[in-house]
């Protein structure tokens, strides 16, 4: 949060929090581009092998072990393997549910604490916000240290879900076998790979978002009562049915087309970049050693930087599209809480919109507005 202008723009709100959050939360996509690019990574070209050390024969390519797959493994270590993502993504959850609830109450425009006036390095005279940890601060002094965890229970039973329907879907419609590309000129036959990849990915992250969205919907109201103080939404079953009575079987989904986007621009646009990166700006003759020819105790040692830079590289582009999908993240939230009867999704703190596509216009107007407005001095 740190040093900002006197009026924060929309699109920024919690963006701090937000991409720190977006660590977290977007480890299962993340997971899958990463898991993507790592199976379509190409061999070292046949005729670099060390005269002296022939390559062995391609092995089956290994499936991806991140949390996003839920389903690593097979035959009887499947369901343990299952339960073992479960229990891990459980974990970082709750480790961090604080981030991401101080998060979401600054998007709301919840700020019970007035910012301090100071002055930046130029000079200027700038507006202090709180700080994460001042943040959960006060929240701890209305509710105690429980109340940083408000909201938990239906983001574990969402995220819990969400790994299990992935893993479902991977024994129904299981992928394709990878076949290793030979030549690393051909491009061509490369690209095809990522892409019939990410649209794998794409097809079960779909899935898995729209059957935990009620869950995640149900969560983010819990959060928010925080600002009014409201007890509406107190319990997993009881919540179900006060939406299903108010606003019908649509108002468990409000807020997931922004999100669904998000999710499709993130998996595309990390896996396209970092293929392009790996493929042409990542010169696999880089080596640890010398003349960069490897040596006859270690012939292989020639790809080893370069395998390390395309690890890095997908870390990076993870992060960046992380970032330009967070307006599609900020948008899905608003909606979640808009016109719920809550005081943290009604006027003042935020308008009724008729659609997602009414919100991020709204934002885009103020944004550009608070851009557009002169510096103080």
């Amino acid at each position: 949060m740190g040093a900002s202008d006197p009026e924060v723009a929309p699109w920024a709100r919690g963006g701090a929090a937000g991409m720190a959050g977006a660590g977290a939360g977007a480890g299962a996509r993340g997971g899958a581009a990463a898991g993507v690019e790592a199976r379509a990574r190409d061999p070292p070209p046949a005729h670099r092998a060390h005269p002296r050390h022939p390559r062995p024969a391609a092995q089956p390519s290994a499936r991806r072990m991140d949390g996003a797959s839920g389903g690593l493994g097979s035959g009887d270590n499947a369901p343990t393997t299952e339960a073992l993502f479960v229990a891990l993504g459980a974990g970082v959850t709750a480790l961090s549910h604080p981030l991401l609830y101080v998060k979401l109450l600054i998007q709301v425009g919840h700020e019970p604490m007035p910012p301090t006036i100071g002055t930046n390095v130029l000079g200027r005279k700038v507006l202090y916000l709180p700080s994460f940890f001042t943040y959960a601060k006060y929240i701890v002094q209305v509710d105690g240290k429980i109340g940083l965890f408000r909201g938990l229970s239906p983001r574990l039973m969402s995220n819990a879900l969400s790994t299990v329907t992935r893993g479902s879907m991977k024994k129904v419609f299981p992928p394709d076998e990878i076949e290793q590309v030979a030549n690393k000129d051909d491009m061509k036959t490369s690209l095809k790979k990522v892409v019939k990849e990410t649209s794998y990915e794409m097809m079960m992250q779909c899935v898995s978002r729209m059957l935990a969205h009620p869950l995640h919907v149900i969560s983010m109201r819990c959060m928010v009562q925080f600002v009014g103080r409201e007890a509406k939404y107190s319990g997993v079953l009881s919540s179900i049915g006060k939406i299903f009575k108010e606003e019908g079987l649509l108002g468990f989904f409000v807020g997931l087309i922004p999100h669904l986007l998000g999710d499709v621009v993130f998996l595309w646009g990390c896996n396209l970049l970092a293929h392009f990166i790996n493929a042409y700006l990542v010169d696999d003759s880089v080596s640890d050693t010398p003349g960069g020819l490897g040596n006859d105790q270690n012939p292989g040692s020639q790809f080893s930087q370069a395998l390390a830079i395309r690890s890095y590289t997908k870390f990076v582009m993870g992060i960046a599209v992380s970032m330009l999908t967070y307006p599609f993240l900020l948008v899905g939230d608003l909606m979640a809480v808009n016109n719920c009867g809550l005081q943290a999704g009604l006027p003042p703190y935020s308008p009724v919109f008729k659609s997602w596509i009414h919100c991020w216009k709204y934002l885009s107007v103020q944004t550009l507005r608070t851009s557009m407005k002169e510096p103080t001095g």
